[in-house]
């Protein structure tokens, strides 16, 4: 009974600090919700991305020697497989097509067999373009090599046996071409191989009757596979029970065959990101969290004072001890209720509105775990802000000291100020960072094809001793301005207390707990707002850099011709409207030992007119000075970093390169001078690529002809990229990409949906948390001082000379907060930046700072400020006697 009638006291009497603990509570609980709504769904997202685009989850070589049905049958009855299908694969020895008088002919190929149903098995690995569906199909590569259409003629070299002629059917695209040609059994980390150039599709009895005295180890059997995708939502599970599945199935195979796991592969780019999401969880979002618990605490410490009067009552009236701690438990119970219950439903609500979706997590079980987390972490928050002073206060106070006001005891400092611990903090941090960093760094490691994922969560103690190092240096920084520099305060407070300077000056300096208090959390508020923005915007414009590095330019037309793009192509597309230059280049393949790579035959010179060369693609960092001696060394070579570790290369070695020749289509030799090293390049891929001068590849190999063409348009890339593709046709044989869709693909996973809704979640609470945090404060610490306010006002003092003391105090906590809080935010975000460089690919040169956000934060702050202020002024008008009696 004395429970109910205690709480209907203090939400009568007391509705203010429980309405503030309430939301104080609320707000904390909000933001930790809705990050769980992000780190669950984002790990789903990327999981059914990652699923849809894999056309053939599996394909099953058949080992030489084992039939081709025994295999087929134990692929159909393993565990998940919902459809299967026999593939044939023969090697061609070249093909040739006869229009009039003129006979064109390419290389190898290959031939594929596929039965009736295929296409509608596997959707998305084969896509019409022109003529029917089934029957004769020729890529459309090879339809532009050979200059065929439908109804053409064409002739097929099989090894071993006679030519023999088939009619085209139809045009297709292998969107999937490199999984669908891919090297199976080969071990993880091993150089690609690249798709072939011509490729023929027939039905797969026509097929069995043409290679079925095929020439040995030039044709082969695959078994393609769909499965059932029930896998779970987080990518890391989901891989390793693809990966499970695929060795089950060859353990049961024994040897008959081997697993081409496309899903897995695709997975395992998804697991890499799904941990990165956890990174930005505790990076970007704890933070967060932790201020809005520290804003809490704030409020609940405001009415400290008075519950201890409050208390001290109760125990004279005969309370014991533990009557008073369930009381105050009874409290922290309501506000936690209400506060929780709060926080959820504008989780939810900021989840549709941020992330598309209610739910706390991607299944029911992690939407329980997360509301129960986010409740029971509610609960905690409240216990800690209002039972445990007050179970400190019954067992170290007597009744006596609690009716009392507490002096602080102002000349002793907290043992962390006399242990320096800030400083050691900051040093640790410091080290930390520096091991991380110094060389070859990687926060999240995961082998390729291996199961478990290697994070170094060693790395994380960097930001944390920071941000506990920053925090308590503001207060170190604060108390000792306020307790060493009272002349300073003086002077920097005579504009406005006048002369009351000196009397302002010395009160400041004997509140200086609570100064210093207020200056660290608006320094928190400010830094993490900060971090997060500066963050943001560098991730917002690195994303563009990243796109235009997949896609190459503005806009890019690509072949995988040797014979390269049409003759006059890059003269067209310079006269269309909206087009601001454009650069051709070789992407031909050369091999370096024994590893094919991609080769770019540029122009130094005039590279970086159509694409952006950023110092980050050259280990030197600096990008005009690598093109410059590249260009001047006619047979120069940029390599990757692991073909410089792999030959152990040395600047000005000779690197014999075997290039495929026009004359007879066989690879030959030619030496090149090792220049410098290329990390990334557009177009290039991740792993090894070489970049040479584009002449000496023409006079090497005997053709100039470029396979790709960048653009640089200064309208819409998607206006430029129609008016190319009306220039090609659409039997050409080349693609047209634009930028803006390649961003769309680029940032499907980890940023577009869900980065993207994190960092929007995470600007606009921070800039609420910064707002309300500077009011907060002030009022909160004027408030605490409304007794000594009021007896100043009796005791007959001006409006004014009280503005004195509250503008004076606003000015030092706003202005130290936000200087102290601006350095330690940048200094933060290059830390988190620089740890998290596997999000940005490219790393960025620089920060980029966002200056408007700066201005508004700036804007909202010092409004709130403003208005604590002036409400504080305006309370204290109030009579003396009034305010007394209501404290």
């Amino acid at each position: 009974m004395l429970v109910v009638t205690w709480l209907g006291g203090l939400l009568r009497r007391r509705t203010g600090r429980m309405v503030g603990q309430s939301l104080g509570v609320a707000v904390a609980v909000l933001l930790l919700a809705a990050l769980g709504t992000f780190f669950t769904s984002s790990r789903a997202t990327m999981t059914d991305q990652a699923v849809g685009a894999v056309p053939v989850d599996w394909q099953v070589q058949v080992s030489p020697g084992t039939p081709r049905d025994k295999v087929a049958t134990a692929v159909a009855g393993s565990a998940g497989v919902t459809a299967s299908a026999p593939v044939g694969y023969a090697d061609t020895s070249g093909l040739s097509s006869r229009s009039a008088d003129t006979v064109q002919t390419t290389g190898p190929g290959v031939v594929l067999g596929l039965p009736p149903n295929y296409a509608t098995t596997f959707p998305g690995e084969i896509r019409p373009l022109v003529g029917a569906t089934a029957g004769v199909l020729l890529a459309q590569q090879t339809a532009a090599n050979l200059g065929a259409s439908v109804g053409s003629t064409i002739t097929i070299g099989r090894p071993g046996q006679p030519k023999t002629t088939v009619t085209v059917d139809g045009i297709v695209d292998l969107p999937a071409a490199d999984s669908l040609f891919q090297s199976i059994g080969v071990a993880p980390g091993s150089a690609p191989t690249a798709p072939p150039d011509n490729v023929v599709l027939l039905p797969g009895a026509r097929w069995q009757r043409m290679f079925v005295n095929a020439a040995s180890d030039t044709s082969s059997t695959q078994i393609h596979v769909q499965l059932a995708h029930d896998l779970p939502a987080d990518p890391g599970a989901a891989f390793a029970q693809v990966i499970g599945r695929a060795k089950n199935l060859e353990a049961t195979l024994a040897g008959g065959g081997l697993v081409g796991n496309n899903l897995a592969a695709q997975l395992d780019g998804a697991r890499t990101d799904a941990i990165y999401a956890e990174m930005l969880f505790l990076f970007l979002g704890l933070p967060g969290v932790i201020i809005a618990a520290l804003l809490a605490g704030v409020i609940a410490s405001s009415g400290r004072e008075r519950r201890r009067r409050e208390q001290a009552l109760l125990r004279v009236r005969g309370a014991a001890p533990t009557r008073v701690v369930r009381l105050a438990w009874a409290e922290a119970i309501l506000v936690a209720i209400v506060g929780t219950l709060v926080g959820l439903i504008a989780a939810a609500a900021v989840g549709g509105i941020a992330f598309g979706t209610s739910s706390f997590g991607a299944t029911t079980g992690q939407a329980l775990a997360w509301g129960v987390a986010s409740a029971v972490f509610g609960l905690a928050l409240s216990g800690i802000i209002i039972v445990v002073p007050a179970w400190r206060d019954v067992r170290m106070l007597s009744v006596h000291d609690a009716q009392g006001t507490a002096s602080g005891r102002l000349d002793r400092r907290p043992v962390w100020a006399r242990a320096y611990l800030d400083v050691v903090c900051l040093g640790l941090g410091g080290l930390v960072y520096w091991q991380a960093v110094r060389s070859g760094y990687q926060l999240v490691l995961a082998p390729e094809g291996v199961p478990t994922i290697s994070v170094s969560y060693f790395t994380l103690l960097a930001p944390l001793l920071f941000w506990i190092g920053a925090a308590l240096l503001m207060w170190r920084i604060g108390a000792g301005l306020l307790r060493w520099g009272r002349g300073w305060l003086k002077v920097a407070t005579r504009p406005l207390a006048h002369r009351l300077a000196g009397v302002v000056a010395a009160s400041m300096s004997r509140q200086r707990r609570g100064l210093s208090r207020g200056l660290v959390l608006m320094g928190l508020t400010a830094s993490f707002a900060i971090s997060v923005a500066i963050f943001n915007t560098t991730y917002a414009s690195q994303s563009r850099v990243d796109a235009q590095l997949s896609n190459g330019a503005d806009v890019t037309v690509a072949t995988t011709a040797a014979t390269g793009l049409p003759a006059g192509l890059a003269d067209a597309v310079a006269k269309l409207p909206g087009v601001a230059a454009v650069q051709p280049m070789q992407h031909r393949f050369a091999y370096v030992g024994n590893d094919l790579q991609d080769l770019y035959g540029i122009d130094p010179a005039t590279i970086g007119q159509a694409t952006s060369m950023s110092n980050a693609f050259f280990a030197n960092g600096d990008a005009a000075q690598t093109l410059q001696t590249l260009g001047s060394t006619p047979n120069g070579v940029l390599v990757s970093e692991e073909t410089v570790h792999d030959f152990q290369l040395q600047p000005g070695d000779t690197v014999n390169l075997r290039l495929q020749l026009a004359l007879d289509h066989a690879y030959h030799q030619v030496p090149f001078t090792y220049v410098g090293v290329a990390r990334e390049f557009p177009t290039a891929p991740h792993d090894s690529f070489l970049v040479t001068n584009s002449d000496y590849v023409a006079r090497a190999t005997g053709s100039s002809a470029p396979q790709v063409l960048l653009t640089r348009t200064d309208v819409p890339p998607a206006t430029v990229t129609g008016e190319v593709q009306n220039l090609l046709g659409p039997a050409s044989g080349a693609t047209v990409n634009d930028i803006v869709t390649e961003q769309r693909i680029t940032l499907s996973g980890l940023t577009a949906i869900d980065l993207a809704g994190l960092t929007k979640l995470e600007l606009v609470f921070a800039l609420l948390l910064a707002a309300g945090a500077s009011g907060l404060v002030l009022a909160v610490g004027l408030g605490e001082r409304r007794r000594t306010f009021a007896i100043a006002s009796a005791l007959g003092a001006k409006r004014r000379q009280l503005g004195g003391f509250v503008w004076s105090e606003a000015a030092f906590v706003a202005v130290g907060g936000l200087g102290l809080g601006a350095l330690g935010g940048w200094w933060i975000a290059q830390v988190i930046v620089k740890i998290l460089t596997g999000v940005f690919d490219p790393p960025p040169e620089h920060l980029s700072v966002p200056w408007s956000y700066l201005a508004a934060l700036l804007v909202a702050m010092s409004v709130a400020i403003a208005v604590a202020g002036a409400r504080m002024l305006r309370a204290i008008r109030r009579p003396a006697i009034a305010i007394l009696r209501d404290l």
